[in-house]
């Protein structure tokens, strides 16, 4: 078996591979051609689904209960704001630049790092199953949420997006809408007193003022905001309607269906449409074995207001990785070395304690 000294350089090794091999979502053929060169290299039997790639621990045993540990590999495009070429691994001041390093590299090869520790061990509580994932900026249907009918039942995952390794025990939910707010078209020279922009201050205001009652410890109150608004082609004519998207964070404490029929009957606008009631909210108790290996060794614990794949998973889930997510889609995107060598370190003790100590219950 290799030393932890030994994955860590392939990890960051790996990892400026991924940088430099473009991933948009939906593009990943490349870098998953890199992932399963990594799996063969280290003697691990994977399988590839598409541009998933994915893998069971040697010793795998259908009466335990199952571990998932996830990230992906796919990334966004990089803004006009870099400075640095994206595609460019750049190692210098103790970080490491490029497109994907911090979202979700780093968390992907600390992973990986992780897994092949323990793919060998015998005896371990629970089995492993580690998923390289696509599609997953994009929410696409060829992502992780393809993958969930193929794999084994997993009864409890991590989740690998950049925390700084903290305990990301809860993470918001997503609802976009489509709304509409309508009016009389017309010459702007002449009266009109049914202006669709006008008519949308109100509606507007409803929404910048409305909250829900219920509010959550670790995720807060859910959070509207309106993000884009669509009216009008030319300064002379007054449109027939005002096109608004609604982005809605949804906390524990409501589904995504009763948000969206709240919105439907009470929202003053003429029509509002969900997308998608697919990115519902997701948690892990906080006396889960998980958690409680994760704080006994100094990690703090809090409520995510990003998305992840945590949203197609029915199972309890753990948001944990290295990196930063302020940094994450930002201009010259970066992870620390010191991140990265730390992350393996943390994933490997958390998982020490829950894989090996039979002083803990098991909770699927």
């Amino acid at each position: 078996m290799k030393t932890r000294e030994q994955l860590t350089k392939e990890a960051i090794s790996l990892l400026e591979n991924l940088i430099e091999t473009p991933s948009f979502s939906s593009e990943e053929a490349e870098t998953a051609l890199l992932l399963e060169a990594w799996f063969q290299e280290n003697e691990i039997s994977y399988q590839r689904t598409q541009n998933n790639i994915w893998a069971k621990n040697k010793y795998f045993d259908k009466s335990k209960p199952t571990l998932l540990l996830n990230s992906h590999h796919d990334t966004v495009k990089p803004n006009n704001a870099y400075t640095l070429n994206p595609f460019k691994a750049i190692q210098k001041e103790g970080k490491l630049f490029g497109l994907g390093s911090n979202d979700a590299g780093g968390c992907l090869v600390s992973l990986l790092a992780t897994f092949a520790h323990f793919y060998e061990q015998q005896n371990l509580r629970y089995n492993i199953i580690i998923v390289a994932s696509a599609e997953e900026e994009n929410s696409g249907e060829n992502g992780l949420n393809s993958m969930l009918s193929l794999l084994p039942k997993v009864d409890v995952a991590i989740v690998g997006e950049p925390t700084q390794m903290n305990l990301a025990i809860a993470e918001k939910g997503l609802i976009v809408f489509d709304a509409l707010v309508k009016g009389t078209p017309s010459h702007a020279a002449h009266p009109n007193k049914d202006n669709a922009i006008y008519n949308a201050i109100p509606v507007l205001e409803w929404f910048k003022k409305k909250h829900f009652n219920k509010s959550s410890n670790t995720l807060g109150e859910v959070k509207i905001t309106v993000t884009q608004i669509q009216a009008g082609k030319q300064h002379n004519a007054v449109p027939a309607d005002v096109k608004l998207v609604i982005d809605v964070r949804v906390n524990e404490h409501y589904s995504n269906q009763e948000i969206a029929n709240y919105l439907i009957n009470n929202a003053p606008c003429d029509s509002i449409v969900p997308r998608s009631l697919q990115l519902n909210s997701s948690s892990i108790s906080i006396g889960h074995e998980l958690v409680q290996a994760g704080i006994a060794l100094g990690r703090t614990t809090y409520g995510s207001p990003t998305l992840s794949d945590q949203a197609c998973l029915s199972c309890p889930s753990l948001k944990l990785g290295p990196g930063d997510s302020l940094r994450s889609h930002s201009a010259d995107e970066f992870i620390y070395i010191k991140e990265i060598e730390e992350g393996i370190e943390i994933y490997i003790n958390v998982l020490e304690k829950i894989l090996k100590n039979n002083n803990y219950e098991t909770l699927g």
